[in-house]
Parts: C-alpha cells; sequence; structure tokens
C-alpha cells in the first residue's frame, strides 16, 4: 500500500504508453494497472483522442473503471465513468477562424505530394482539430510507413510551421503526436489542462507518457511543476 495518509494518482497517455499505437491494450498491461490500483494509488487516463476511439483501445471496462479519463487532453472529462466536463473549439475560436484555418488545411494538403493519400485528413473534435496529411483511414502498415518516411521528409513538422505563420494571430498551440497527425488547439489546452480536475485532491501526480519531448503532445503535462513526470518509450517500458 501507499504511505499513509498520502493520496497519488497515475495519469497515463494511451498510444505507445498503455497500448501499441492504436492498438488495444495487452493483458499484460491490465494486469500491471490492477496491481497499481491495489496498492492505493488512483488511475487515469490522458488522451488527445475522443472516449470513443479511447474505449476502442483500453476497452470499456477501464475506461468505465479509471477514477479519471480525460479526453481530448480533458476538454472532455469524466469521473469513475460519470461525465464531469466538458468545453468546445467552436465556441472559443469562433466560426470563422475555425472555418478559415480548415480551408487553409484542406488547400495545403490538396497541394501536398506524399507516397500515399487515403481519406479522413481534418477530423473535429469537441476540444481540437486533428490533421492528418496520410488521412487518419490509412491502415496500420501505412500508418508505419507514413511514420518513418515523415522522420526524414518532417511533413509534419513543415505543416506546422506553416500554419503558425499563417494563423499567428489566433492564439493556437500545435502538438505533433502518434504516427500520422497533430493536433491543433487553443493555447492552454494541452493535456495539461487536465491538471485543474486533480490537483487539489492529490499530493503527488504522476504521468506517463512517450511524446515528453519540446513539441510533443505530452510535453506539456509531463514538464508541469504539479506532476512527477515519466518518460517511456512503449507499453513494455511502462510497466518497467
Amino acid at each position: 500500500m501507499v504511505e499513509s495518509g498520502k493520496r497519488i494518482i497515475a495519469l497515463f497517455d494511451v498510444d505507445m504508453t498503455l497500448t501499441p499505437a492504436r492498438q488495444r491494450m495487452l493483458p499484460n498491461m491490465v494486469e500491471c494497472l490492477r496491481k497499481v490500483k491495489d496498492k492505493g494509488i488512483k488511475l487515469g487516463i490522458v488522451s488527445g483522442s475522443d472516449l470513443s476511439k479511447i474505449k476502442e483501445q483500453v476497452g470499456d471496462n477501464f475506461a468505465a473503471s479509471a477514477d479519471f479519463t480525460f479526453g481530448e487532453n480533458g476538454l472532455y472529462a469524466m469521473k469513475e465513468g460519470k461525465f464531469l466536463a466538458s468545453k468546445s473549439i467552436r465556441e472559443e475560436l469562433g466560426e470563422d477562424t475555425l472555418k478559415r484555418f480548415i480551408n487553409f488545411c484542406l488547400k495545403y494538403m490538396g497541394e501536398l505530394d506524399i507516397p500515399k493519400k487515403r481519406g479522413t485528413f481534418i477530423e473535429y473534435r469537441t476540444g481540437m482539430i486533428n490533421v492528418s496529411p496520410i488521412g487518419r483511414n490509412c491502415s496500420q502498415e501505412e500508418r508505419d510507413e507514413f511514420f518513418e518516411y515523415d522522420k526524414t521528409a518532417k511533413v509534419r513538422e513543415t505543416f506546422v510551421e506553416t500554419l503558425r505563420k499563417e494563423f499567428h494571430d489566433a492564439n493556437l498551440t500545435f502538438s505533433i503526436g502518434g504516427q500520422i497527425s497533430f493536433d491543433v488547439f487553443p493555447t492552454g489546452w494541452d493535456k495539461s489542462y487536465c491538471l485543474q480536475y486533480v490537483e487539489k485532491d492529490f499530493d503527488e501526480i504522476h504521468f506517463f507518457g512517450d511524446k515528453t519531448d519540446k513539441g510533443g503532445n505530452d510535453h506539456e503535462i509531463y514538464a508541469d511543476p504539479r506532476t512527477i513526470g515519466h518518460a517511456v518509450t512503449g507499453p513494455d517500458d511502462t510497466i518497467k
């Protein structure tokens, strides 16, 4: 058990932290988290994805049994399986800015020459916009191929720099995460946004994530003074 009276919560990224990229959580991770919870440590999920995608990867049971589930960086928050709070990017940016941003992205990607393109290049979520140059409908094999290609071609990095210049007055943050996409959201709406729901109730907040370097979508919460950050390279490393 944890030190007497000490309130501790462990928050976990999903992709490449709890699960292989865009795949389901494996039994050894389920068992590991059960042991952690048995020690009196609370568990939370923090993902850039929406609730349906979180459930696809960690399963309905774990999403419901987690003490906190934060979808879209915490813009959609649940406590003990019940709705807690939500906030919309449309309300924050306004329809005109949102439309101008989406139109610019579609035009940019229409002129982008990369080896493969599939479908669903822009995904509108409650708290963010997810942009994928190859398209989220790609297969896992195509996802892996693009990820390797992007390491040298820097498609996402170049795209993000272009958007930063074009929308310098919109107070937006761009976060490259996963294998094929990047997230766009109002500044301050990164994963550290979720900490407002737990910071007063716990003595220690531990965060585990794989994209913890600057520019990665785990960086802000990992480096936040309110958390104890743990950088991992994959699910096996998280278990260790």
